[in-house]
């Protein structure tokens, strides 16, 4: 995507979290983590990467329930940044329910949104069909805290994959609403549209890798016992051939899809290598090469999670820069609408 021209000379402004919601799988590692740390390291712009805690309360099995396992998450996914490469010298890092100013400003926002808006959000509608024991307002309200989330920062871009588009022109539709009615305020933020992989279950291939499912999950804390077992015991089909056509071979597409991501050779690279060799020896390559992979960031986590101060003074550090950025615009919009 071409870079917009910012004039006052900055780095254009990147903006992206992720829930706290349990333990990362590779799905994530691939689809947010990795490219959170290729951006960060593009040095083309100014970073904030907050854990977004305040969302996850809208998910009942994200610990909401347990004060101790919600702070837990939160810790964790603080190490897990970490431990993947973001760097606090290089991005601000912080904890959204330690900025006051995103509630404060997602109240603001929702006094311009209606509820037909909100209604027509796919995300919300999939999940009150499939989880309709937890349709709660904050699931039908989570675009207008995402929105704050991003705007507040003067977020000129955001990381997202397909399935957040909607949302962030959403954010872009409340940015217009606001500078319409009170005057320039807010930058409507353009997406960078991430090329990752979507990584299906392991153990039902024609449904995304979910927390949910654990038995399908290759979790980023996996052992290489645990890695081999599982890779092992993916679903494929009854043919032999490995081959990235995912058309009728789901199983064994998604397995190529790994083993690419994990080693960066093409589908029809890997396809030619493993020609008439079965799907034995494939799984077995790519269990090592997701042991591989994920070495480096298990060292990482296993010395970070023993530092308990030194991610604590990161975290302080990160809220303090993410809190002025954050009460210079509040303020700002609160003159606009008359508060101040």
């Amino acid at each position: 995507m071409r870079m917009r021209t910012i004039s006052n000379g900055m780095k254009p402004i990147l903006v992206s979290g992720i829930q706290p919601t349990g333990k990362l799988h590779i799905g994530n590692y691939l689809g947010a983590l990795q490219n959170f740390v290729a951006l960060q390291n593009s040095g083309k712009y100014q970073c904030f990467f907050f854990v977004a805690d305040l969302h996850s309360l809208t998910e009942s099995a994200s610990g909401r329930n347990n004060p101790k396992e919600k702070l837990k998450q939160i810790m964790e996914l603080l190490v897990d940044y970490i431990a993947a490469g973001l760097d606090p010298k290089k991005s601000v890092i912080f904890v959204q329910s330690a900025i006051p100013a995103h509630t404060e400003l997602g109240w603001i926002l929702n006094t311009l949104t209606s509820i037909g808006e909100l209604q027509r959000m796919t995300q919300f509608k999939d999940k009150s069909e499939h989880s309709p024991e937890n349709v709660n307002l904050g699931l039908f309200d989570y675009p207008v805290l995402m929105a704050a989330d991003i705007i507040l920062y003067g977020a000129n871009f955001v990381p997202v994959g397909d399935d957040q588009l909607q949302h962030l022109e959403f954010a872009r539709t409340l940015v217009r609403k606001f500078n319409h009615k009170f005057g320039k305020t807010f930058i409507e933020p353009m997406p960078i549209l991430t090329d990752n992989p979507r990584v299906m279950s392991l153990d039902d291939p024609k449904k995304k890798m979910s927390k949910s499912r654990p038995a399908g999950c290759l979790f980023l804390d996996d052992s290489p016992d645990i890695i081999r077992k599982k890779i092992m015991g993916a679903v494929t089909d009854s043919g032999k051939e490995v081959s990235a056509d995912v058309e009728g071979k789901e199983g064994i597409g998604n397995l190529v899809l790994l083993y690419s991501a994990f080693t960066n050779e093409t589908g029809a690279s890997i396809e030619k290598r493993y020609r008439g060799k079965g799907y034995g020896q494939f799984k077995r390559d790519l269990a090592e090469a997701a042991i591989k992979t994920l070495a480096p960031f298990q060292k990482r986590k296993g010395e970070l999670t023993k530092k308990t101060s030194l991610i604590g003074k990161i975290t302080l550090a990160g809220n303090k820069k993410a809190g002025v950025a954050a009460s210079k615009k509040l303020l700002e919009v609160k003159k606009r609408i008359g508060l101040l």
